[in-house]
């Protein structure tokens, strides 16, 4: 690991200049503060913490596009590229492109355990509780993206490396035990300032999320959110535990997010230009509507959908998705597909909003446990707030609808990629609460409802997809994967990258024994146990 995660711990070169164009102001050498304005100012641990927020989810459009977009956001269904990267051998189809996918893990090692782990080395605990916090919360958000794509992973042991430097992995497990204690570390001590009335806006020169002006109770809130969606995560392979952590986060003195006030964005404020999906889709047109999107929101008369997509340009007041793993003669062949919509035309990036809590809690009430309400007020509480954050009505009706289902795909260019009535992949779930459906039933309305209300978080939505199965989706047409990756059961993760098996042998060997299976796109994590959900 000399040349990897190592080197990437330990070196200040890395975190000053890590990152360079738009990013170069929140990447000022920390030695352009004297010790006193550290001391007074906290710009040191803001500086880090403020560079940490661009990371959770990358703001740079070169890291998202190959790091998310070319991934996540096509596992998830959300979107698919009209470009036929690498002679259409590519992620799309299973051909997975080495380059691409170590982007996720390389950014979570050079952006943001290393600036923590430097939070850390200059006393943050001790000397600057809050901003320790701050960070800690900050790595949960952004690693435990990195752990749900590719499994074990360096955590605890991070910066701690022996005269070889060699760095252990932690299982998946240890790594989610480690994401849990250090919410609880976080949230403690931030509460504990907030009693104290030591809320004194030390965040907000660094903050450039909505949260800027809200204080420790804001974050506070988020570190319960998320501490939420991890528990709700391990259900199907820890079920006690989940259920504890759950339940700890939503009764916490603060709560979860209950409004779209407490939605936490990314705002730019100059660190970059735009939304990553922006640039993406309308200046480079790599990418455009998923074909599950144009069916569950064209069948469900969804009024999103004028929101998270464009209209085509080849077909005239017409939606059009493109469906994954398809033979792409030419970028123009459905490069005037539907592109992304007006959503991103901010420069803000969602991590996550009150409507995904509100199914959070709607599938914890389902299972019985005790998140102050019922199954079915969350649910149609989390589809009202979706609509409510973009300003859409309608909300009364659409929860009402008892008919309307997801409808058929047809590819105007080659129905061979249609997807039929009566298909098995073709969800038939309605969207009204139904008292006397079963509970698999009912969590496939709830799952299918969240990942229409947090797109285009196309991480958070795979991960769900691959926990519970829902929504339905297209299976590629090709699949490229070398047997690797059965198409009827979906990519379940990314490989590790090549330069930890070329530096850091050893301890990967280890770490691959912590795997279901080999290790390729094909083999399950920790917490994707296969069959039902109850």
């Amino acid at each position: 690991m000399k040349k990897s995660l190592y080197v990437i711990s330990m070196s200040i070169v890395l975190l000053v200049t890590g990152c360079t164009g738009d990013f170069d102001d929140l990447n000022k050498d920390p030695d352009g503060f004297t010790n006193e304005e550290f001391e007074q100012d906290n710009n040191l641990m803001g500086t880090l913490c403020g560079a940490l927020l661009q990371w959770g989810i990358p703001a740079q459009e070169n890291s998202y596009q190959v790091g998310t977009n070319l991934s996540a956001d096509v596992f998830s269904g959300y979107m698919m590229s009209p470009n036929p990267f690498n002679g259409n051998q590519n992620n799309t189809n299973y051909a997975l492109i080495p380059s691409w996918n170590e982007e996720t893990w390389n950014k979570g090692y050079r952006e943001v355990m290393a600036r923590v782990l430097k939070v850390e080395q200059f006393g943050g605990e001790e000397k600057f509780p809050e901003f320790y916090a701050w960070a800690l919360i900050l790595r949960v958000a952004a690693m435990h993206r990195v752990a749900d794509f590719y499994g074990p992973m360096v955590y605890s042991q991070y910066g701690k490396g022996e005269s070889d430097n060699i760095i252990p992995y932690d299982s998946q497990e240890q790594v989610y035990d480690a994401f849990f204690m250090d919410l609880d570390k976080a949230v403690g001590i931030l509460t504990e300032s907030a009693a104290q009335g030591d809320d004194t806006g030390k965040f907000e020169r660094f903050d450039i999320s909505t949260y800027k002006k809200s204080g420790y109770e804001a974050w506070i809130r988020f570190a319960n959110s998320l501490r939420l969606r991890l528990a709700m995560r391990i259900v199907k392979v820890d079920p006690d535990r989940a259920r504890t952590e759950a339940e700890s986060a939503v009764n916490q003195k603060y709560g979860v997010i209950q409004d779209n006030s407490d939605n936490l964005l990314i705002v730019s404020e100059g660190s970059f230009r735009a939304h990553p999906l922006q640039i993406i889709s309308t200046e480079w047109l790599d990418t455009r509507m998923g074909a599950p999107m144009e069916s569950f929101l064209k069948g469900y008369d969804d009024p999103r959908i004028g929101v998270y997509f464009k209209p085509s340009k080849e077909y005239e007041g017409e939606y059009k998705g493109i469906r994954s793993g398809i033979a792409i003669d030419s970028k123009g062949t459905y490069q005037d597909f539907s592109a992304i919509g007006d959503l991103i035309e901010k420069p803000e990036i969602q991590w996550m909003n009150a409507a995904e809590v509100y199914f959070l809690r709607a599938e914890g009430a389902l299972r019985g446990w005790n998140m102050g309400g019922d199954a079915r007020s969350f649910y149609e509480s989390g589809i009202k707030s979706s609509f409510e954050q973009y300003g859409l009505g309608g909300s009364e009706d659409y929860v009402a609808n008892a008919e309307s289902r997801p409808q058929p795909y047809v590819d105007p260019k080659n129905d061979e990629n249609n997807v039929e009535e009566g298909s098995p992949y073709l969800s038939n779930a309605t969207i009204q609460w139904e008292g006397a459906a079963t509970n698999e039933e009912k969590l496939e309305k709830i799952i299918t409802q969240k990942w229409l209300a947090i797109y285009p978080n196309g991480a958070e939505a795979w991960s769900e997809f691959r926990r519970t199965g829902y929504p339905k989706l297209f299976p590629v047409v090709i699949n490229n994967s070398g047997g690797n990756i059965a198409s009827e059961t979906f990519i379940r993760r990314l490989p590790f990258p090549q330069s930890e098996r070329q530096n850091n042998a050893s301890e990967l060997e280890k770490a691959l024994s912590f795997l279901k299976g080999p290790d390729n796109g094909g083999t399950r994590l920790w917490w994707d146990v296969e069959g039902g959900n109850f």
